[in-house]
């Protein structure tokens, strides 16, 4: 884990979202899943995380939500990464990226690295998805049971409050996931990064309380 300082290069409006482009240090840039807290001395109360959606020269483009306040030129204070990112396999050629609730900007680094090893891509949602490389396939999330049957490796996406809606859709479902290597974001407040241990973004699953900022915030569908 890394401290510095980092940069806003630009503002970014992408499927209705705002993201911004930040030149930092390679050694702070996120893995897709993983985070940084950044924070403004002058106007931010409490650190901001930043995820990875896309590289850029000199540092990556974050998703979105993002302060205000944060204008090109501004420099914020870096710590990171941070966190249990995704891990694309290899071997994967049918890869399902599911964004359950408002956004899959959180699930978009992964369409570089699964495009690079030749896998098709599924992106299975219910918000405007634009700007996304012609190869990748769009599809609802009324369709989410057939793209599972299909995927060899799928990466969720989903709202900590919607973790229940998530569990009952795949209850029906569980010889399918079982056959495929699957991850879950749970996106969740992270405040204090895994050092105050606060426990604003602790999480139930089947091996008890875990807390998203150190423990996740991606884990294996099987601990969901």
């Amino acid at each position: 884990m890394h401290t510095d300082k980092g940069q806003i290069v630009e503002l970014i409006l992408q499927s209705g979202f705002r993201h911004v482009r930040v030149s930092c240090a390679a050694n702070l840039i996120p893995a897709p899943g993983q985070y940084l807290l950044a924070g403004s001395a002058s106007s931010d109360p409490l650190p901001v995380p930043l995820f990875y959606t896309d590289s850029s020269s000199e540092g990556f483009i974050t998703a979105s939500p993002i302060p205000a306040s944060w204008n090109p030129g501004q420099e914020v204070y870096l710590r990171g990464p941070l966190g249990h990112g995704f891990a694309l396999p290899p071997s994967a050629r049918k890869v399902a990226l599911v964004a359950f609730d408002d956004s899959f900007m959180r699930l978009y680094g992964l369409i570089s690295q699964a495009l690079k090893q030749s896998a098709a891509v599924v992106l299975v949602c219910n918000v405007d998805a634009d700007g996304l490389p012609p190869e990748v396939e769009i599809q609802p999330l009324s369709v989410l049971d057939d793209i599972l049957r299909w995927a060899d490796y799928i990466a969720f996406d989903v709202e900590r409050e919607s973790l229940p809606g998530l569990r009952e859709r795949l209850v029906g479902l569980k010889q399918v996931t079982n056959k495929s290597e699957a991850q879950v974001f749970i996106h969740t407040p992270v405040p204090c990064g895994g050092i105050a241990d606060c426990g604003v973004c602790s999480v139930v699953l089947k091996p008890g309380w875990k807390m998203a900022c150190k423990d996740g915030p991606v884990f294996d569908l099987g601990e969901i």
